[in-house]
């Protein structure tokens, strides 16, 4: 009996974790670039449209043990399932007392951060948070740890910069492995970047806008998506232009969903008008022969 009862407790401390997987927002990309080429991809790993009015990015700043020298920007608008919410920095001035963001980084994002301080200021050395209505979903980094220069992936250094470990999330860009489908709750424990994610060379911009993750399988490819090469022109697109998209294999079908996850355009082409759209953000399902590719496409006026 008494093993019985073990193997229940066992089974229920068990339960909550497995509950919590594709159930929450979590990071999914990360880029710390030159200037203030600076951004934080959000993905919604769940089969519905989530508010985001109850979530913040918060920044704990140089070890800090809370945001309130960071910053905190609120989320605003719906994510649609699958789909991704880009927060970049807000400061376009070439002026600016701090540098100045890409504009064509700048254009990629959903919404932007500023001014100072504000969590786009990010440099590297902070810890990145996501809260949902005040509860911690996601964490880059380690609330409370000055890791020095970045974090890295230096175990003897507790995965800090002390022993000269290479730097993961100083002057990167790092994206989260297709198989991490629950964020790291916990601010307070150790972070290995290596773990879940992959490390790609400063201002790397290209992957920036989609996210594919085993939580929804299937919105991706059953094949291995990274073997399909696609190109969508242009992107950002101004309304009125052709959006033209072209793949190395065959293009059944493109059907255009808006933010709510509602169709407003299907087409057997390879191409379509933006002119019936409105300036907003627009998930592209490119429909090949024996897979499927979400694209983000962005409408500017």
């Amino acid at each position: 009996m008494k093993r019985i009862l073990q193997l229940i407790f066992t089974t229920l401390l068990a339960l909550p974790l497995t509950a919590q997987d594709c159930t929450e927002l979590f990071f999914s990309e990360y880029v710390e670039g030159t200037s203030q080429n600076k951004a934080i991809e959000i993905y919604n790993p769940t089969s519905n449209t989530i508010d985001l009015s109850t979530y913040k990015v918060e920044r704990y700043s140089n070890g800090a043990t809370n945001s309130s020298g960071g910053g905190t920007t609120t989320l605003t608008g719906m994510l649609a399932s699958g789909d991704v919410f880009v927060l970049t920095h807000g400061d376009t001035a070439t002026t600016g007392q701090f540098g100045f963001i890409d504009l064509a980084l700048y254009n990629l994002g959903d919404m932007s951060s500023g001014p100072y301080p504000s969590p786009m200021h990010m440099n590297g050395n902070d810890a990145m948070v996501l809260t949902n209505d005040g509860v911690i979903v996601d964490v880059i980094g380690r609330v409370g740890e000055d890791p020095g220069g970045a974090w890295t992936d230096d175990g003897n250094a507790g995965f800090t910069d002390a022993l000269g470990g290479a730097w993961w999330t100083a002057n990167h860009t790092l994206i989260r492995k297709r198989t991490v489908i629950i964020g790291d709750n916990d601010g307070l424990d150790s972070f290995n970047p290596s773990v879940e994610w992959d490390s790609l060379s400063v201002d790397t911009l290209g992957n920036l806008g989609s996210h594919i993750c085993d939580c929804i399988d299937g919105s991706v490819s059953t094949n291995n998506i990274n073997d399909i090469s696609h190109i969508i022109y242009p992107n950002p697109a101004n309304i009125g232009d052709v959006v033209t998209i072209s793949a190395n294999d065959k293009i059944k079908s493109i059907e255009i969903f808006n933010s709510l996850g509602e169709k407003i355009l299907s087409t057997k082409s390879s191409r379509f008008n933006t002119s019936s759209l409105s300036k907003g953000t627009y998930i592209a399902h490119i429909n090949l022969r024996d897979s499927q590719i979400l694209k983000k496409s962005i409408i500017l006026y």
